[in-house]
């Protein structure tokens, strides 16, 4: 489908700039630089839409399957290229010497630039910027379709816990669970994995290690629902909990709840971090906070995801209304290993509410 909310933002962004066109550029690993303006899961190498200054919406695909769906969504002219180079001097026929502006700009082949730089006859612009601030504050259809993900991420971790066991391998749990949200509505969904104990720096796709008692099980969680995600990250013991994986628990806890009651419009992006830091900082584990242990304390949630602003100490940016963030200080500690503890949060006018709905708790299978 056509975002039209999104259509009309880009529009008028168009206008602002002084841009007579505006190319949105997706290929399998970015789609969603495309998707902000034409949700459609392509299934080709690429695609391009090309939006007009009068509204009308254009676009070329490399996958015959992708014309039928990508034409019903734009409701212009689509045509198939077998290559992408190939395509560009049709599209921007009309465009030479015009302001054409790039979404997904450095996500394309310099190649590609070049070629649409040799159809224009003038060098394009990056736009990926000021779409991407635009795309932080997501529309209510947006809204609707993250809590949709958010339902499910709660769906699919129930899953996870009902099936993980001593004995079951880490591809084997997540094959299951992937089955899961699959057979239940998602796209996609991105999911790292954990198990075992301190040894356990981090999470990665899942290998052929099975679990045993005693084990910390964590996974991060993300099921895409019509092209946007939603996240949830929790950890699971395999049998008992050990006292110093109930203390480890209770610090990540206490700083997801930090951030949480923190987050609202107004607030700085690097605080929100800053809060989470601190509370592992209080009790003795600061040295735990820094790039050697940890990504991120959390990052934007969309059609992406892993979107920007990330929530880091370093990172200022000031929060909004509809943004959708999650808050997960993930990281290891000497206690227990890596850890992990995160919910998707939608930022309303007074604060924050939590779209994922699993229990704040240390989980036991």
């Amino acid at each position: 489908m056509l975002n039209k909310d999104r259509h009309k933002q880009f529009i008028g962004l168009m206008t602002e700039r002084g841009w007579d066109a505006l190319l949105f550029y997706g290929d399998n690993w970015r789609k969603d630089h495309f998707r902000c303006l034409v949700n459609v899961n392509f299934s080709g190498p690429q695609a391009v839409a090309l939006l007009l200054r009068t509204g009308e919406v254009c676009a070329i695909v490399t996958d015959p399957w992708d014309l039928e769906p990508v034409a019903a969504a734009v409701n212009g002219k689509v045509s198939l290229v077998l290559h992408l180079a190939d395509g560009f001097g049709a599209l921007l026929a009309n465009e030479k010497a015009a302001v054409v502006a790039i979404n997904g700009m450095e996500q394309m082949e310099a190649r590609f630039v070049q070629v649409v730089r040799d159809a224009l006859e003038t060098e394009p612009v990056s736009a990926t910027l000021d779409i991407e601030e635009i795309r932080r504050i997501k529309t209510p259809d947006e809204i609707n379709w993250i809590r949709k993900a958010a339902d499910l991420a709660d769906r699919g971790y129930e899953q996870f816990v009902r099936v993980c066991e001593p004995g079951m391998t880490e591809y084997e749990l997540v094959a299951e669970v992937e089955a899961f949200v699959k057979a239940h509505g998602a796209e996609d969904n991105f999911m790292l994995v954990a198990s075992g104990g301190t040894e356990v720096t981090g999470m990665k796709p899942p290998t052929a290690r099975k679990f045993q008692v005693g084990d910390s099980v964590t996974t991060e969680l993300t099921p895409q629902i019509n092209g946007y995600y939603a996240q949830i990250c929790r950890t699971l013991v395999i049998g008992e909990p050990s006292e110093k994986q109930l203390q480890a628990h209770a610090i990540f806890s206490e700083a997801q709840r930090a951030a949480q009651d923190l987050l609202r419009p107004g607030v700085d992006i690097s605080d929100v971090a800053r809060v989470q830091n601190d509370v592992f900082r209080k009790h003795g584990y600061g040295e735990y906070t820094g790039p050697q242990y940890t990504r991120v304390r959390g990052h934007n949630l969309g059609l992406y995801p892993d979107e920007l602003p990330h929530v880091l100490e370093s990172v200022h940016y000031v929060v909004k209304p509809e943004m959708v963030v999650i808050a997960h200080p993930n990281t290891y500690l000497p206690l227990s290993g890596y850890m992990v503890f995160g919910d998707t949060l939608l930022v309303t006018d007074s604060g924050c509410v939590s779209l994922s709905k699993t229990e704040k708790k240390l989980f036991q299978s």
